[in-house]
Formats: structure tokens, C-alpha cells, sequence
């Protein structure tokens, strides 16, 4: 089976594979977007997470036959075992996405309800919280392990893949997750490292594929990156018993580019403006007392949750927050600050006409170029080395070592936006002039 893909080409799938792109489940993701509310400010981004998915699970497997394309494993079995485990991790990683954005995420129910039974089997040595199953909201990463492990899908992927359990696949999305078994192990070495940094890490299939995919519908240059090159000298490196991703030295420049298309991605892209309002006005939709629109519990109905459900229940609902969204009538922007630094200028403007009784939306948008700083122990857990196969007796360094990008641009960067109902703008623009606020 091949798919035409407009930024890799054709891409082929076994038909095993195939068996997964048509289950239903797997479908679902074509009628979920994969920027939500960005098509409303650039109107060619209507892709899905479905073609994104196709897209990661390609490109996972070209990085895995770069980087073990002189290993030599105990048999090729095993070689064809994990690349296709990683392939289906990669083309699942997003499954359990909800609908338009990761705002819907406050309506969810609790993670008990959802009942994940890979947290109640499995304990986590990383983040002993993961093994909980009570006590926080479920996300969409929660749904995910349970559409794998725990669905109708489950059994397709065990029918199609025999030698491969779903808690495999699960473990390389998800890696607070403990494998069941050796089945990662080849030759006394642990792949798992390695094989869950090319699904989820700082130079992952995923970004790789989502900053092309959305600057070439965005039509920006923003996210323009040397992949080939990249993808080119992603190598491995040994820890002990363990493999971890590396990256020649000859390509960091490459990688700081790419640390950068994802920056300016976030700052000129995903926080625009108007995609902005529209996330701010769904939540307040979503917290709302009146708002009937939930994301189930049960796996089976959360099938048929998707943006067209949402935007649905919206259109039908007399909420003020939802007809705005339906009708296309947002806040407008009356304000806008970028800093690196904690400023309250934004915050007592908004007290300051609060009080004079304009109705007002603050949001703040917050992005570091890495999310290394602030990422997960299990996250920190998995580093990524700069290797130089020019000087053999350089000694591998984690990369947020080596390169100066992670130093210069260690800072968080805002942007803090007020935004006005439309009919109040032309008197809140006289108020902070005259006031000079």
C-alpha cells in the first residue's frame, strides 16, 4: 500500500499495517486537525493528525535504518522486529489526540474512570505517579495507551503482529511505562533509550515531520529544516547497557536550526493571535455551567469524539462562548506584549479596565526553546549525545551541553495579549490612550 504524501513523497505500508490506517479508530484522525483554530488564520492549514501520523511513522523508520544501518543485532529478525515496533509507535503516538485542541483536555474525565489497565499492571522506577490511577484529570496521552492496550484496536494489533505485544508499542509512546519482558534487550543492550527518543524526544521523528508538514500548509518559512542532513547523522551512542540517540558534531549547526524552526513555529504560528482567542473563548465554552459538551470515559464513544461533534454541540448551544466561536465573532486584540522578564504592565491594564467595566480576555503564551528545562524525570532521564566521528578520542557529551543555543536562549519567552469585546474596542483604545497606561 503506498500513501502520496505532499512533504515525503510516497510512503509504504505493509499490509499488516494497513490493517491499522483502516480500523476505525485509526480513522478518527482524519477528522481531528492537527493546528485546531490555526486554519483561521492560515486557511491552508486544514491537515489532520492522521496524514501528520502517516508522516512520523515514515520518517521514524528512516531514522532507524540510519542509525543501525552498520549495527549488527544477534539476528535480522530482531532488527525487523524493533523497527516495526517503533514504526507503530509512531503512527499511534497521537491516537488518542481530543478534539481541535489540547483545550478540551478540561473536560475530561477522571483518569480512574478511563480505567488505563497498563497503569495498574505496570509500575514506573522513573515517576512512581504514573502507576496511579486515581487522583488527576485524564489527558490525551492517558487515551492513547489505553487505545492501544486497551480497545478495539488492541486486537487488531495483536492479530497483525504476533510477535509484538501492544504493551510494547505502548512503552515507546509512554516512557514512565516498565516493559513487561527482554523484549527490548538484543546482546545484553537496552534499545528502548533509543527507540523512544526517535518517537518522543528533542529531535524526534515528530517534530521533524509536524514543522515541515505545518510551515508547507501554513505557507511559512518558519519551520523550514535541513532534514536530510539531520536525519543523515543521527547516529547511536552506548551507555553501559543501554542505547541512547547521538548526533554527529559535523550537524549541530543543524540541530540548533532546528531547536530555532520550532522557537519561531510557537512564537509566529501556533500562538497567533487570533488561533489564540479562539482557544481562550473554547475554555471559557467548556468551564462554563451550561456547557453539555464532555469527553467520555468509555474508549468506544470516545471514537466518535472529534472536531466535527464539538463543533456541533457549539453551533446547537445558546452559550455565549460557543456562539462566538460558531459565528466568528472574537475578542479582537486591544493589547500585546513580548518580554523575556515578568512584567505586570499587561495584568493591571487588564485590572485597570475591568474596572471601568470592558469585558476582557487576558492570555499569556509561554515557550522555551527547549523543552528539556522543565521536562519530565523520565524525560531527563533519556539524553541525547553529541558524538564526533572526525575525532575519535572526543569524549560524547549530552547535547544541551555542547551547543550555546540551549545558553542563549534559556529564557522563557511571553507573549501577554488582552483582547476586548469587539463592541467595547474603540472606547477601550481611548481609555489606556487617554489613561497612558
Amino acid at each position: 500500500m503506498h500513501l502520496r504524501d505532499p512533504i515525503h513523497g510516497s510512503i509504504q505500508f505493509s499490509s499488516a499495517e494497513r490493517n491499522i490506517l483502516d480500523s476505525v479508530v485509526y480513522q478518527r484522525l482524519r477528522v481531528i486537525k492537527q493546528l485546531g483554530f490555526s486554519e483561521l488564520s492560515f486557511p491552508g492549514a486544514t491537515h489532520n493528525r492522521y496524514i501528520h501520523s502517516v508522516g512520523v511513522s515514515h520518517l521514524a523508520g528512516r531514522i532507524f535504518d540510519q542509525v543501525f544501518a552498520n549495527y549488527s543485532f544477534s539476528q535480522d529478525s530482531v532488527r525487523q522486529r524493533f523497527r516495526q515496533v517503533l514504526r507503530l509507535a509512531a503512527l499511534l503516538h497521537d491516537i488518542g489526540h481530543g478534539p481541535l485542541s489540547h483545550t478540551t483536555e478540561v473536560v475530561m474525565p477522571l483518569l480512574s474512570d478511563v480505567n488505563v489497565k497498563a497503569y495498574q499492571n505496570t509500575i514506573s522506577e522513573l515517576d512512581p505517579e504514573k502507576s496511579r490511577t486515581s487522583g488527576r484529570q485524564a489527558n490525551h496521552e492517558d487515551y492513547t495507551i489505553k487505545f492501544i492496550t486497551d480497545s478495539s484496536l488492541t486486537k487488531i494489533l495483536r492479530d497483525s503482529f504476533q510477535d509484538i505485544s501492544p504493551l510494547h508499542i505502548a512503552c515507546l509512546v509512554d516512557k514512565a511505562l516498565q516493559a513487561p519482558d527482554d523484549f527490548f534487550i538484543d546482546q545484553g543492550v537496552n534499545f528502548r533509550p533509543i527507540l523512544s527518543q526517535i518517537v518522543s524526544s528533542e529531535m524526534d521523528a515528530d517534530r521533524m515531520d509536524y514543522l515541515e508538514r505545518d510551515a508547507y500548509f501554513c505557507g511559512t518559512n518558519y519551520g523550514r529544516v535541513e532534514l536530510p542532513w539531520l536525519i543523515g547523522n543521527i547516529t547511536h551512542h552506548r551507555v553501559e547497557d543501554e542505547l541512547y540517540l547521538a548526533l554527529n558534531r559535523r550537524a549541530l549547526y543543524t540541530f540548533d536550526d532546528f531547536l530555532l524552526a520550532r522557537h519561531h513555529m510557537h512564537l509566529m504560528v501556533y500562538f497567533h493571535h487570533k488561533s489564540t482567542v479562539y482557544e481562550e473563548m473554547l475554555f471559557r465554552y467548556l468551564t462554563s455551567p451550561d456547557c453539555d459538551f464532555h469527553i467520555p470515559y468509555d474508549i468506544s464513544e470516545y471514537v466518535l469524539c472529534n472536531d466535527y461533534s464539538l463543533h456541533q454541540n457549539m453551533y446547537a448551544s445558546s452559550n455565549e462562548w460557543a456562539q462566538r466561536i460558531s459565528l466568528r465573532r472574537p475578542y479582537k486584540v486591544l493589547f500585546e506584549l513580548h518580554s523575556t522578564e515578568d512584567n505586570q504592565r499587561t495584568e493591571k491594564m487588564n485590572q485597570r479596565l475591568k474596572e471601568k467595566g470592558f469585558s476582557l480576555i487576558f492570555a499569556s503564551s509561554s515557550t522555551r526553546l527547549s523543552k528539556y528545562h522543565s521536562a519530565a524525570p523520565e524525560e531527563k532521564a533519556f539524553p541525547i549525545y553529541v558524538v564526533d566521528h572526525y575525532d575519535r578520542l572526543a569524549e560524547p557529551y549530552p547535547i544541551e551541553e555542547t551547543t550555546e543555543i540551549f545558553q542563549k536562549y534559556e529564557e522563557i519567552r511571553r507573549i501577554e495579549r488582552l483582547y476586548v469585546k469587539p463592541e467595547q474596542y474603540k472606547d477601550a483604545e481611548l481609555y489606556i490612550t487617554d489613561q497612558k497606561l
